[in-house]
């Protein structure tokens, strides 16, 4: 070990004279831009979280904002498909470019850099945060806002995040079975150990909404999301219903297409 200075800041040794939290934060690329950076999590998999970040990023731009969406869910990669794009990454000497959808949102995905998007990635914990991580530091976003799209629940690749990328708040995406109350404390108090802000709670697939009638339908019983949110002091900021017409653009590669509006008040937030 070189000579301590007694600068706990610039020091990345663990030692006994450390007075200072070590800092695991990473700078994105010298030649990236990026405001505000909000992840969108899951206790568990299955809930929509890749569809509700999709929407957000959607809704975002819609509002004028530069936005991009950083796929952290490296061995469930959906976020591509959603949106149509299928070329592979590419870069120059200052690093990797995100690739574009057709209204301009910026993308990086693991997708994006396989021979074939539906081989499956063999790879164990510690590489796959190394590659979430240049998500962050390799590529050249030029954004407004960036949008994560964690891997559920609260392994390896959630800690990377949370510890790399300076994030400015976290989305908890849940569905209204009865095991939302756990899925929701645990993504709570995972955000609350690494002091990230929470911006609200996103409940799912909530309801059908009949086509005849416009009667909502709670397929799942009426949604437990909003008392398990108010049991931790956070709002349930929206409700999205299960709609066939949105599973059907987001099979085509056409999520931009959707003008649902559920999603708003979370926008309306965070912007």
């Amino acid at each position: 070990m070189s000579e301590c200075t007694h600068d706990c800041s610039t020091c990345g040794e663990s030692c006994g004279e450390r007075t200072q939290p070590q800092s695991f934060l990473k700078e994105h690329n010298p030649a990236a831009r990026v405001g505000k950076v909000y992840g969108v999590v899951s206790g568990k998999g299955g809930v929509g979280k890749s569809m509700v970040t999709s929407q957000l990023a959607v809704l975002a731009r819609r509002a004028g904002r530069a936005v991009g969406v950083l796929d952290a869910d490296i061995t469930g990669p959906s976020i591509p498909k959603a949106f149509g794009v299928h070329e592979r990454a590419v870069g120059d000497e200052r690093g990797m470019l995100p690739a574009l959808t057709s209204t301009g949102i910026q993308l990086m995905s693991v997708n994006l850099m396989l021979d074939d998007e539906t081989d499956p990635v063999l790879w164990r914990g510690p590489v796959i945060g190394g590659v979430v991580t240049q998500f962050w530091t390799d590529v050249i976003w030029d954004v407004d806002y960036l949008f994560v799209d964690m891997p559920p629940g609260t392994g390896d690749v959630a800690l990377s995040v949370f510890q790399s990328l300076p994030l400015d708040g976290i989305i908890i995406v849940a569905s209204p079975q009865e095991l939302v109350s756990m899925v929701v404390e645990k993504a709570v108090k995972m955000a609350e150990m690494m002091d990230i802000p929470i911006v609200g709670v996103v409940e799912n697939m909530s309801y059908l909404l009949c086509p005849d009638c416009g009667r909502e339908i709670p397929l799942f019983g009426q949604g437990k999301t909003q008392a398990a949110a108010e049991a931790h002091g956070l709002r349930l900021l929206a409700r999205m219903p299960i709609d066939p017409n949105l599973a059907q653009l987001t099979d085509q590669g056409r999520i931009e297409d959707f003008q649902g509006q559920w999603l708003a008040p979370v926008v309306e937030k965070i912007l």
